[in-house]
């Protein structure tokens, strides 16, 4: 009976151990600091795309390349990883575009990861180049003008609340796609947000970055400290 009760107990360890990660994730390393990402599962063609270049190390030695305080930081460009000090940089290209994939519960707040485009009008993505979201935030009055003149749209309630108290870049909703969000270490793109650039919004010292992806364990640790984090928020809510 204690040999049972001890294999049966080794199973459901190993059980344990072996469950997939709700989410997949991806950390981004540069001298101003490091974040990790969460890959949405509902915009999956630019997470496996994301994925993808990144276990191939594409993304590896390539910069920041255009940098906006208070818009966002972006990077991904192949070309940027021998790109002379002033040269401009944000042509370079994988080769393919990835499809848009718009969700109205996805948008531009504060940390979402996006993917950088050109005009074309099916608002296909670039193969690689991305931004990460610092924005600012917005009073009621900025977002009902910002509907009435640019968006078309409304914007639901929860969201607002969001870039009023969070910040984002709401012009850009329903127009770039938004396939991640920062869960850990946004103090970096503060940081990076706020470096010295040029006349073309590049860093005048290189913002290099090291993208890997996070494996199952860390993932499944990682998801463990957010639910912690997540519940511990949830009880001060209450107790306010």
């Amino acid at each position: 009976m204690k040999k049972y009760f001890t294999l049966l107990l080794c199973l459901c360890f190993a059980s344990a151990f072996a469950a997939k990660p709700k989410h997949q994730y991806v950390k981004i390393k540069t001298e101003l600091g490091e974040c990790v990402i969460r890959l949405y599962n509902e915009t999956p063609q630019h997470r496996d795309n994301f994925l993808k270049l990144t276990e191939k190390g594409t993304y590896n030695g390539t910069l920041f390349h255009r940098v906006i305080k208070d818009f966002m930081i972006q990077g991904g460009d192949p070309d940027s990883k021998t790109a002379v000090a002033g040269a401009l940089v944000g042509e370079g290209t994988v080769g393919y575009t990835v499809p848009a994939e718009f969700r109205d519960s996805l948008f531009h707040k504060k940390g979402v990861l996006a993917a950088a485009r050109d005009n074309n009008p099916e608002k296909a993505s670039s193969g690689s180049q991305f931004y990460i979201v610092q924005g600012k935030t917005f009073s009621d009055a900025q977002l009902d003008d910002l509907e009435n003149k640019r968006l078309k749209f409304k914007l639901p309630q929860y969201q607002r609340e969001v870039y009023k108290t969070i910040g984002g870049t709401p012009h850009l909703d329903r127009n770039y796609t938004v396939y991640g969000e920062v869960v850990k270490g946004l103090e970096m793109v503060d940081k990076i947000a706020i470096v010295k650039t040029d006349g073309n919004n590049r860093p005048t010292e290189d913002v290099k970055m090291t993208i890997t992806v996070l494996k199952r364990r860390e993932a499944r640790k990682l998801e463990k400290e957010l639910a912690k984090q997540a519940k511990a928020a949830a009880e001060t809510k209450k107790l306010s």
